[in-house]
Order: C-alpha cells, then sequence, then structure tokens
C-alpha cells in the first residue's frame, strides 16, 4: 500500500531541485465560467494553520476572485464533516458543505452513503492509484506523520518515544489534537501508540492503543482536552499528539514563545493520507470541481508542501523538478520517517471501528 509515497520521502534529500517555478495547465473556460456564475465555494474543516491551508485559500480567491470562499467550522472533525453533508442534504444555503477534507477511511464510507459526487482532476493520472477511488469519488491529497509537540518552558525532557509519556514526570501534560471518537487525526494517534507496542495494524493495535491511553489515562497522564497550539502555549497541553505537519506550523506560528519541539517518536512511526471529495448534495458544483482543479494543480500541491504536507503528486512534481528546494529544506530530515508504516485502508477501518466503538469503556476520558 502507498508504495509511491514510500519512495516520495527519500526524495526529499536525494533530489535537488533545478527549477522553482510553478506552473500548471489551466482548467476548462467552460468550467471556470460555471464556477464563476455560481459565485460562491463553502468548505469545511479547514483551519488555516492546516497543511498551509491559509495560503492555499488566499491562493484560490486570488485567482478566482468573484468567487466567494465560505468557511465552515474550521475546527470540525472528518465525522463532522460527514454529518454536515448528511444534515444538509436538502440545504442549497450556506450551511452545507460542497468540499470535504477527510481522513482515508472517511472517503470510501462517504461513497458507499451515496454522500460524494465523482470528480476527476485534470492531473488524475499523478495521483497514486493506491489512494484514490477508481471511479473518482475520493482522492488522495497530503500525508503527513503522527509527531509530539512539546511545549519546553514546561516539560524539562522531551519525550523521545511513546512509552516515555507514561512516566510520572508528564503527569497531566499529554493531549490529543482531537476528540477520538469523531476526530481522524486523533483516532489514528492511537493506532500509533498501539502500533509502537509491537500489535500489528488495524484492530488489534487500535485496540493495543486503546489499552495505552486507558493506561496513560489511569497514571494522570493525559489530558481530555482537545490540544492545539493556543492549549500548548497556555499550558493546558504542554504535549500534543498531531500530524507533523500540524506540529510545524504551530511551531512556526508559536515563533518561540513559547519554545517549542516537535519529534516524531522512535517507534509507532504512523504515516496518514487524507482524501478529497465533492458533495454529492454540493450547492455549488462547479466551484467545487474548480477548487480541485486548483488544489490538485502545482501551484495547489506546493501550497500544501509549504505547510509541511507530503501533497500527493510529489513524485510526478520531483521528477518534473517543479518543486522549489527552499522547501524541500525545511521539512524534517528524511531518516524521520525512515519506519514510517503506511496502513492499507482496510486497517484504516478496522482500527477506526475500534476506537471510535470503545473509546469511552476503555480509557473513559470525554474529549471536548
Amino acid at each position: 500500500m502507498i508504495t509511491n509515497f514510500r519512495k516520495a520521502l527519500s526524495l526529499t534529500t536525494a533530489i535537488v531541485m533545478a527549477s522553482s517555478a510553478v506552473a500548471y495547465a489551466e482548467p476548462s473556460a467552460e468550467l471556470i465560467e460555471a464556477a464563476k456564475k455560481e459565485g460562491m465555494l463553502t468548505t469545511i474543516a479547514l483551519p488555516h494553520d492546516w497543511c498551509g491551508y491559509g495560503a492555499v485559500i488566499d491562493g484560490f480567491k486570488k485567482k478566482y476572485p468573484e468567487i466567494t470562499v465560505n468557511e465552515l467550522n474550521p475546527d470540525a472533525g472528518s465525522a463532522d464533516e460527514v454529518e454536515a453533508i448528511k444534515a444538509n442534504k436538502d440545504n442549497k444555503g450556506p450551511q452545507a458543505p460542497d468540499v470535504v477534507d477527510v481522513g482515508l477511511a472517511f472517503g470510501p464510507q462517504m461513497k458507499a452513503e451515496g454522500l460524494l459526487q465523482p470528480y476527476k482532476v485534470s492531473t488524475w493520472d499523478e495521483i497514486p492509484a493506491e489512494v484514490k477511488d477508481a471511479d473518482g469519488f475520493w482522492y488522495g491529497d497530503y500525508y503527513g506523520v503522527m509527531s509530539l509537540l512539546v511545549n519546553k518552558d514546561l516539560v524539562a525532557n522531551t519525550p523521545k518515544d511513546w512509552s516515555d509519556l507514561l512516566k510520572p514526570e508528564y503527569a497531566g501534560q499529554v493531549a490529543l489534537a482531537g476528540d477520538p471518537r469523531a476526530s481522524n487525526q486523533a483516532i489514528l494517534g492511537v493506532l500509533a501508540a498501539g502500533l509502537a507496542s509491537g500489535a500489528k495494524a488495524g484492530k488489534d493495535a487500535g485496540e493495543a492503543g486503546l489499552k495505552y491511553f486507558g493506561e496513560l489515562n489511569k497514571a494522570g497522564n493525559f489530558v481530555p482536552v482537545i490540544g492545539k497550539s493556543g492549549t500548548l502555549a497556555q499550558g493546558a497541553t504542554p504535549i500534543v499528539v498531531m500530524w507533523d505537519y500540524n506540529a510545524l506550523a504551530a511551531k512556526d506560528t508559536l515563533a518561540g514563545n513559547p519554545p517549542v519541539e516537535v519529534v516524531v517518536p522512535a517507534s509507532g512511526v504512523l504515516a496518514g493520507v487524507y482524501v478529497q471529495g465533492i458533495s454529492a448534495f454540493a450547492p455549488h458544483p462547479n466551484a467545487a470541481k474548480l477548487w480541485m482543479e486548483y488544489l490538485y494543480s502545482d501551484e495547489g500541491q506546493t501550497a500544501w508542501l509549504a505547510g509541511y504536507c507530503h501533497p500527493a503528486r510529489f513524485n510526478a512534481m520531483s521528477k518534473a523538478g517543479k518543486i522549489p528546494q527552499a522547501l524541500l529544506d525545511k521539512l524534517p530530515p528524511a531518516a524521520s520517517y525512515e519506519k514510517a508504516y503506511f496502513p492499507t485502508l482496510e486497517e484504516v477501518d478496522a482500527n477506526k471501528a475500534a476506537v471510535t466503538g470503545a473509546w469511552d469503556s476503555v480509557v473513559g476520558a470525554n474529549v471536548q
């Protein structure tokens, strides 16, 4: 699964780009005109500091100023996005999402429930087959690895692995960056902890991860608060389990106040893929398609990379010399990713079922 993505990781250090130019083929004039007539695009669950989305959205607005971007609930999780589409099936107003960006496991789920419509972007062939629906209902957009964001003002000894977090010195300090009953990021954070124990990816690792967080909670080290850069800076969640791209973006945002460290654990290095899709009930279907064209253009993919996310077209763009070396230099060393495990869709689904179904009974922490 996702062998192309494995190759991409080594390319971050092996390839020296000769060009920093960013160019891409224009969408059809008919699509652009139809999208402009609709005049609006409604997104959901896109925090501006997540994967460089602030710059992505600004770039789309600059290119298509006739289209207003209506941003719903930036802090929502993948499950919230699914529910938002269900709740607004018959609503053509501003509360109905046109597009979603969800965890890998949610793509097939939404397709099966009839919540997505198919669309293949012009750069479709450069999206690895392992992370896209053959019929175009959902398609991988970017990936990263699970990491620890650490407030160095409050944490004297930076944890290096999952097992360290169980130590008494980390009492009341460890949080997940979402509710593990709904947030893909948090659900996979549990999977990563389970993998670190040696459990097989999927249901076994999910159950092992639940046991780990149960122990963490029993020890008094787990904080049932959704961790963000703000809660970390305030001291409410000194250590937050989150995707590396979110952690690195938070480090930039905090700018040394407080000083932070981003750690990829020594074991249980989990890589996670997110996917895009267009709502089957999108009030602005042409604007949604134009948004997808922008996201999968060289410009959109490069903007995600600037936000520390490895975009889906990373391999193809690398081979074509389209990625500025300055962006590659800002990424963590390739060695941090050498042990990264890319779970299959079946493993992700099995883990999701295990975690969402038993978090309350096994861990018993109401994360909010």
